[in-house]
């Protein structure tokens, strides 16, 4: 049976840590709720845009001409999967979740007899060095980030681009994990080079209108191309980060009550121990008085 000594030192223990777990629950509840905002509020932009991308690629015939980022290399053997994580952890299945997304794609691509890479963006994406230590080519460093600003998603977008102009690869896919709640948080995988236009969407309402574009289709196109890629890093950056908070304002929730949970049967145990251990130098006493 543990000594009272190592007892006392442990619920002790545990209560500091209940503490911490407490704080930083508090904490992450303060920042989800910006964080939250700035993700719903990111969210119309970029899905419109997103419409628009596709209501100009269906009236644009894809050529030599047409912009690389929309008609593509014309392969698809080689596939980057850009993998967007948090620089922390104690965030819950947040970040594994999107690793786990990220290796169901690698693993589902290599067996089709794919080439696969993987840029990390996030120290929490590290972890595939393990599993694909030979396959990544990138790891943007995002520890200085504190808020993240467009900025941050232009300087992944401008990288990206810049490796499939040369050639280094034919398709992007992007994961990230998409907000819903505090309590879940979707992984998702998309991709974002070339543009994906769904055939069968319908295009953006014009009300009936007749458009004219300036100065043409395509021009516009190659302006908006490598803008579209960058909203959507921008879009995944700003999801990733209200997804963290509020998973991470879940775990340390549950951790809080886990910590109490086991300080009370800690408790119990301290005091049936002091209580087993009165009871016996209390015996002791009583049969040395009977010997006398």
């Amino acid at each position: 049976m543990a000594s009272l000594k190592a007892l006392k030192i442990r619920i002790g223990s545990v209560k500091s840590t209940q503490k911490i777990t407490k704080a930083m629950k508090m904490v992450a509840a303060a920042k989800l709720r910006r964080a939250q905002e700035a993700a719903v509020a990111g969210r119309p932009y970029a899905e419109r845009l997103e419409k628009v991308m596709a209501s100009l690629a269906a009236k644009v015939s894809l050529s030599e001409s047409s912009p690389k980022l929309l008609a593509g290399t014309g392969k698809d053997q080689v596939h980057l999967l850009i993998v967007a994580t948090s620089e922390r952890g104690l965030a819950g299945a947040f970040n594994s979740n999107i690793v786990r997304a990220a290796r169901r794609k690698a693993e589902e691509l290599i067996a089709a007899g794919k080439t696969v890479k993987i840029y990390i963006a996030g120290k929490k994406g590290r972890v595939l060095r393990r599993f694909y230590p030979k396959l990544i080519v990138a790891d943007h460093e995002m520890g200085h980030i504190k808020k993240v600003s467009f900025t941050d998603a232009r300087e992944v977008a401008d990288d990206v681009i810049a490796r499939f102009e040369a050639g280094e690869f034919d398709i992007a896919h992007l994961f990230y994990a998409r907000f819903q709640s505090a309590l879940v948080q979707e992984p998702v995988g998309r991709q974002i080079i070339p543009v994906a236009i769904d055939v069968n969407a319908a295009p953006v309402a014009d009300g009936g209108a007749a458009v004219e574009y300036e100065p043409d289709e395509e021009s516009i196109l190659a302006d908006l191309l490598p803008r579209n890629v960058a909203i959507q890093i921008f879009r995944a950056l700003l999801e990733n980060a209200a997804s963290e908070q509020g998973s991470r304002m879940t775990a340390m929730d549950n951790a809080t009550r886990n910590a109490g949970d086991m300080i009370n049967k800690l408790t119990i145990q301290y005091n049936r121990t002091r209580q087993a251990a009165i009871t016996t130098e209390l015996v002791e006493i009583i049969s040395g008085a009977e010997a006398l």
